[in-house]
């Protein structure tokens, strides 16, 4: 077997580079590490959310959570109508008009979407970090609209139902092969029904070993406070909160 003269550099990233060589074929602990890391995705999208679980660390925060389908019936129908993943099913329109008081500044939303496991992961500590810097800010919220079967343009209809000014969409995005327990958060202001993804901002790849909670907090706060300001979101409005980003983030949060 032959060593890759850049193995030193893989220490540095979870890419899979400088692999080595058997023969003409990787070595079989690659092989097998590779296997593991596809088997690991396929379960991530497969993975259903544990309901009680997420409830118990959403009750934790004080904040109430409202349970909610879109018209996927199944994960099946999920991933093969995408579609149907970014509409409520007709019980869940009617129960949220039922439940939801006047309109908010921020409709809060969780979907599991392509990987439930980011979600019970780390959309807890998320909401750990975004919940008392809106507090700081002066936003109002909704309650957490849990949605099972989601996609991300199912906020759309849901902060519409809110009437609220700008939907902050926390969903579990597709898996990688280093990456199957990645959280995305979507802003989207003023939403309805009709929106396209260019209208939308989004912060990846929060997750341990990816984007800390407290700095996609920073993020997701510096864009929602550009949003209300220029009243859009989306291609016209860049993140440009690099340039504040100290070392320590919590330093210059409001």
């Amino acid at each position: 077997m032959s060593t890759d003269s850049w193995r030193n550099l893989g220490v540095a990233t979870p890419a899979r580079i400088a692999l080595g060589r058997a023969g003409p074929a990787l070595p079989t602990a690659a092989v097998l590490e590779f296997a593991m890391a596809h088997a690991r995705a396929r379960d991530a999208v497969h993975a259903v959310l544990d309901r009680p679980r997420l409830d118990a660390d959403i009750d934790a925060l004080g904040l109430a959570c409202l349970h909610v389908c879109s018209a996927a019936a199944s994960r099946d129908a999920y991933l093969v109508r995408p579609d149907l993943g970014r509409r409520l099913a007709p019980g869940s329109h009617e129960h949220l008009v039922a439940r939801l008081e006047g309109p908010v500044d921020i409709a809060l939303i969780v979907a599991d979407g392509l990987s439930a496991h980011a979600v019970q992961s780390h959309a807890p500590s998320m909401l750990g970090h975004l919940l008392p810097a809106f507090a700081r800010e002066g936003w109002s919220h909704s309650a957490l609209i849990v949605a099972h079967q989601g996609r991300v343009a199912l906020g759309d209809e849901i902060g519409e139902l809110c009437k609220a000014r700008i939907t902050v969409m926390m969903i579990g995005e597709r898996p990688g092969l280093s990456s199957p327990d990645s959280l995305g958060l979507y802003l989207t202001f003023s939403p309805r029904i009709g929106r396209h993804d260019g209208e939308r901002n989004c912060i990846s790849n929060v997750r341990g070993g990816g984007l800390g909670y407290e700095v996609a907090a920073f993020k997701a706060v510096w864009l929602i406070r550009e949003a209300l300001s220029r009243q859009l979101t989306g291609v016209a409005l860049k993140d440009e909160s690099d340039a504040l980003l100290p070392s320590r983030p919590a330093d210059v949060l409001p």
